[in-house]
């Protein structure tokens, strides 16, 4: 008897994670002079990228000094002075947990806690908007939509914890920002970033407790919703990530990296139609962001049996990543298939 396309498809979402480097962060990466998909497939050389965008800015004023920190436990600290294209991009050393942070003119507006995804490529997007200061001196500082005030009684423990998170001590990290709660019980992204750390011990409870508090404080935090989701996952409770991670995307539906969770949490829940349907709204999103969302669809109507479809989604995927490192592969399929 042949297998149903519903079993197909959750085949799929064991072998999807399996393709190689994305070559989508090239027209980023390029600005810096670098081409991730020209690196090795082999090769533990993970990228993190994105786009800083500036809502509301007007054209004729000056266009304010954009940075852009990254800290992470197994390189330097690294740093990168936003031209006006709004992009960035890290080579790293390593694959561990980490955190971005942003500042305009000097004031961090908005921080953003990440964990460990090997040797592959992560993108991270941020919105700013120009808006008052309610600082006295600071007119015209630029909060992001994510925004918790700085709060000079954690600063120095903010630089210790990304010290001991540089040297893999990870007690240590837990303690200092344990002590940034107890000091500041509001700020919901350093709650977030204890949630991440205890994530990555894999002690679940934990971390489920400090999300909690994370989006008690800050009920719309996309980035809280969607670990929260991954804990889900790692627990094999499907329809549990299913429903948050639509939750994510109902509260931030511009967001491509929710629906493409989505639609692989679809997938492993044998839900194939609506797993495309989430993973297609993921490129109308984000076009070249989220160009292995083709790739998957293309494995996905591969294993089908719908090789013209499959190779409709190869062509689309090359388009956008041409220098790929299974580019041939793909173009023979592409030429098999017409």
């Amino acid at each position: 008897m042949k297998p149903s396309f519903r079993s197909l498809l959750f085949v799929f979402a064991f072998v999807m994670f399996l393709s190689g480097a994305n070559a989508q962060v090239d027209d980023i990466c390029r600005e810096f002079g670098t081409l991730p998909s020209l690196d090795s497939p082999f090769a533990n050389v993970p990228y993190i990228y994105g786009r800083i965008v500036l809502k509301g800015y007007d054209a004729g004023a000056k266009f304010p000094r954009i940075t852009v920190v990254l800290v992470d436990s197994q390189q330097s600290q690294k740093r990168l002075t936003i031209e006006k294209s709004g992009n960035y991009c890290f080579k790293r050393t390593g694959g561990s947990n980490g955190t971005l942070v942003v500042d305009v003119d000097g004031v961090e507006v908005a921080r953003r806690s990440f964990g460990s995804f090997g040797p592959t490529q992560l993108r991270e997007d941020f919105e700013i908007f120009p808006v008052q200061s309610t600082r006295p001196g600071t007119p015209g500082v630029v909060s992001a939509k994510f925004y918790h005030p700085q709060n000079e009684k954690t600063m120095e423990l903010y630089r210790k914890a990304a010290e001991a998170e540089k040297n893999k001590d990870a007690e240590k990290t837990i303690g200092f920002i344990k002590e940034i709660v107890a000091i500041d019980p509001l700020d919901y992204i350093a709650w977030a970033k204890l949630g991440s750390l205890y994530f990555e011990r894999n002690s679940l409870a934990e971390s489920e407790a400090a999300f909690r508090k994370s989006l008690e404080l800050k009920v719309e935090y996309t980035p809280a919703w969607i670990n929260v989701g991954k804990i889900r996952l790692s627990q094999k409770q499907l329809e549990a990530a299913i429903a948050i991670f639509k939750h994510a995307s109902e509260i931030e539906p511009t967001s491509a990296r929710a629906f493409q969770l989505l639609g692989e949490t679809y997938l492993q829940a044998r839900q194939g139609t609506l797993g495309a349907a989430a993973l297609n709204k993921a490129i109308r999103l984000d076009p070249d962001g989220m160009a292995e969302c083709h790739l998957m669809l293309a494995r996905l109507y591969d294993l089908a049996g719908a090789k013209q479809q499959a190779a409709r989604e190869f062509k689309a995927f090359l388009l956008k990543a041409p220098n790929h490192a299974d580019k041939k592969r793909f173009e023979k399929y592409i030429k098999e298939n017409p």
